[in-house]
């Protein structure tokens, strides 16, 4: 019964975590500052809550399995900046449904990578899965039907799909990531993408011109505290607990709220092929993540 209670809670934790993801678009939208300030104060933000929280539990982070790791912990966390600032500049050309379903193409990358980087066999069924994705992709970028006058959409796309490999890399990255827990992981991550994130932002930003008001202050320190450091640890706390499917599948949790909010809240409407594109790319995306034999039954 005990087992059973702690499953239920970890998977209402997980779903509640996938929730807050797939709201971070509409906060996006009404922060009037660069993408790269904002990715940075997340970062910012999302360490110091993350370091907070560890200290409030009298745990330390482990510095011998920090120096193993370190070259792949800097690696990645320069990566996982950018491909924040990526996915921010996506909302800011595209909707956030369109944004944030260019962003979850990265499963289908992780696919095609895996044989040459993780020497993985690319199975008849996954292989179908990316086709059909790819496929998804042209109809929700909306290039069938407005071709090149649609070209300041496809920006908004192609930012999306940048932040998609960026984003596959750090997961492609953290599976050579070992012997170190999940909170000291995402710490480090996150602390090297706000370390190499503020010099980027001080050389390429005119923080003289930008706006601070009470409103982007308390939006930016909800995507730091909530959106980062309260969602990711909730996460991590349930990955002990359940299996990897279910975090892959509840995963799509995000972008069905992402999808859901941009049209409800935001009033980004959608065509009928670009429904059938997203249709196709979630479809698939979760098809892949299935088990073979789960399949075949």
């Amino acid at each position: 019964m005990t087992f059973h209670s702690e499953e239920n809670s970890a998977r209402a934790k997980l779903a509640l975590s996938m929730f807050i993801f797939g709201t971070i678009g509409i906060f996006r939208r009404g922060i009037v500052l660069p993408s790269s300030i904002i990715a940075m104060v997340r970062a910012v933000v999302g360490t110091l809550f993350l370091l907070g929280l560890i200290l409030a539990k009298r745990q330390k982070i482990d510095r011998e399995a920090v120096r193993k790791n370190l070259w792949l912990l800097i690696l990645s966390g320069i990566l996982l900046g950018f491909n924040w600032i990526l996915l921010f500049e996506a909302y800011q050309y595209t909707s956030v449904a369109t944004a944030t379903l260019c962003y979850y193409m990265a499963p289908i990358f992780i696919i095609l990578a895996s044989p040459l980087l993780l020497k993985e066999k690319l199975t008849l069924r996954k292989g179908l899965c990316v086709v059909v994705a790819l496929g998804g992709m042209v109809l929700v970028s909306g290039f069938a039907e407005t071709g090149i006058n649609g070209i300041g959409e496809m920006k908004g796309v192609l930012f999306g799909l940048a932040a998609a490999v960026f984003y596959a890399s750090v997961v492609l990255l953290n599976k050579g990531i070992r012997d170190i827990s999940a909170y000291d992981k995402t710490i480090m991550q996150l602390g090297i993408a706000a370390v190499v994130l503020l010099p980027y932002t001080l050389l390429t930003e005119n923080w003289s011109t930008l706006s601070f008001d009470t409103n982007t202050v308390v939006m930016l320190l909800i995507m730091g505290i909530v959106h980062t450091g309260f969602a990711y640890a909730m996460y991590f706390g349930t990955t002990r607990v359940l299996s990897a499917q279910t975090l892959a599948l509840f995963s799509y949790i995000d972008p069905i709220v992402a999808v859901l909010l941009s049209a409800l809240v935001l009033k980004e409407s959608m065509s009928v092929l670009s429904l059938v594109g997203a249709v196709a790319v979630l479809g698939s995306t979760i098809v892949s993540e299935l088990p073979e034999k789960a399949h075949r039954a």
